[in-house]
């Protein structure tokens, strides 16, 4: 019996088609997603159309996991009002501080939801779009994830036929919103109401492992969930396990038996898909910093990670602080990148590109380290994610996180991880089937303090800076 997972992300949608007993991936597609950081969400119903075409119809059950955060505001007649607002977009950063002042400080929403909201949260979304276009809000009936629209079509073909109160999504996409209890697992109806101006209609919070709908074709459907824990899903994480995730965004999060509640804000306390619970730690800039710099350089990826590995470590006395496009952990949206150290003897490409990657690194390290605050033992590291792949990341990893690291063979964990829960809801087990883990290959290194340290003063001087 086949089941298929789906990967909605912030560039593209993949597909994994894959046996239910023992998720061996039979086929894999995917499809692009639209730049910029609003989308008409009916992109990613045509990218999994796309991606789907040929694998889709043979499953018996699909589970969809998508980026998290994203907002979707839908009318009463269940159209979409405007384009969805992604969890990048960060001209709600205002919107957050007005919420988090509003009701009570950092300390209340840390208890009361588990995260403290960014711009990346729904929530400031729904304030940005009261203040900013009300006509819009007015007309919200409700607001979902991207992973709860996506669920939407499949269980109703072209979008038609579902009502307000028959959207789904699942408690660990919903711990992203900001109105949801983490420790709780029930919606705070009352903070979306007091951020878009009204009383909405918020999709039911299926049990992890239920068959929530059907395709048109007849496959089951099951609830889906975030990227973030969708991924954990597919990686089978136990405790111990740390994940350090660098695609688009760069994320760090483990497996938890106890929900977590950061009143800084730097760690969110996340649901996972399993009934548990998945902190986590986000950042802004992560594969994008190697992308920019790359074209900095005249160079591909695989070029520039060569360089980098030419270099020496410390990059020759070049720091850079990859916050480009604003950051989120810690809190700066409107941040710029800093370059220091840079002179004529050492202002080479080999430097240039070894500083890029070791920023991006380190920059995860640290905040990485904010998880032993919350429960989390760290027992191995994971490194996951399209940087992955690169040698120079995979080389230098070790040194700047300070432990070996676990670099699982190249696959769409996301994707798998939502096979994995559409295979659990098919087989109704009360655990998820016992699918192996990934291969994977140890790295190893000298213990590179100093970039750490480095990157960390570089940090903390520039905290009060404007833009």
């Amino acid at each position: 019996m086949l089941v298929a997972g789906v990967d909605s992300s912030t560039q593209s949608t993949k597909v994994v088609l894959c046996r239910a007993e023992d998720g061996a991936i039979v086929d894999q597609r995917s499809a692009p997603h639209p730049g910029g950081t609003e989308v008409d969400p009916e992109a990613w119903w045509a990218a999994l159309r796309q991606a789907g075409e040929g694998l889709l119809s043979q499953a018996a059950a699909v589970g969809v996991a998508g980026q998290q955060h994203g907002m979707i505001v839908i009318d009463r007649t269940g159209h979409v009002i405007r384009p969805a607002l992604l969890w990048n977009d960060l001209r709600s950063a205002s919107a957050a501080s007005d919420l988090i002042r509003a009701h009570g400080g950092t300390g209340w929403w840390a208890t009361h939801t588990g995260s403290v909201p960014t711009a990346s949260f729904t929530v400031t979304k729904l304030r940005w779009l009261a203040e900013h276009e009300p006509a819009n809000a007015k007309q919200a009936e409700t607001v979902l994830l991207p992973h709860d629209w996506i669920t939407r079509k499949l269980r109703a073909g072209n979008g038609g036929g579902l009502r307000a109160g028959d959207d789904i999504t699942d408690r660990g996409d919903a711990s992203g919103t900001g109105y949801f209890s983490t420790a709780r697992g029930r919606w705070l109806p009352d903070l979306a109401a007091s951020a878009i101006g009204h009383a909405i209609t918020l999709p039911r919070v299926a049990e992890p492992a239920e068959i929530v709908g059907e395709t048109a074709w007849g496959a089951a459907v099951s609830a889906g969930t975030g990227d973030n824990m969708a991924a954990a899903l597919g990686l089978g994480l136990q405790p111990g396990d740390v994940v350090i995730s660098i695609g688009t965004s760069g994320t760090v999060f483990a497996f938890s038996e106890v929900p977590a509640a950061d009143p800084s804000g730097a760690v969110a306390g996340f649901a996972d898909a399993t009934g548990h619970f998945l902190p986590l730690v986000c950042t802004i800039n992560a594969g994008m910093v190697l992308s920019a710099t790359a074209s900095l350089l005249g160079v591909g990826l695989d070029e520039l990670s060569a360089l980098a590995l030419a270099s020496t470590p410390g990059a020759g006395g070049i720091t850079l602080l990859p916050y480009l496009d604003g950051e989120r952990t810690p809190d700066r949206p409107t941040a710029t990148g800093v370059l220091r150290g840079l002179t004529t003897q050492n202002a080479s490409r080999e430097n240039l590109a070894r500083a890029a990657v070791e920023a991006v690194l380190a920059s995860l390290a640290s905040v990485g380290n904010l998880l032993t605050r919350h429960g989390v033992h760290r027992r191995r590291v994971l490194l996951i994610g399209g940087a992955a792949r690169s040698e120079a990341i995979r080389t230098l990893a070790p040194g700047i996180v300070g432990s070996p690291v676990l670099v699982p063979a190249p696959g769409e964990y996301v994707a798998l991880g939502a096979a994995r829960q559409a295979a659990w809801a098919l087989g109704g087990a009360a655990e998820p089937p016992a699918w192996p883990s990934p291969p994977a290959r140890e790295h190893a290194g000298e213990p590179e303090p100093d970039i750490l340290r480095r990157h960390e003063a570089l940090r903390d001087e520039t905290a009060g800076w404007a833009g």
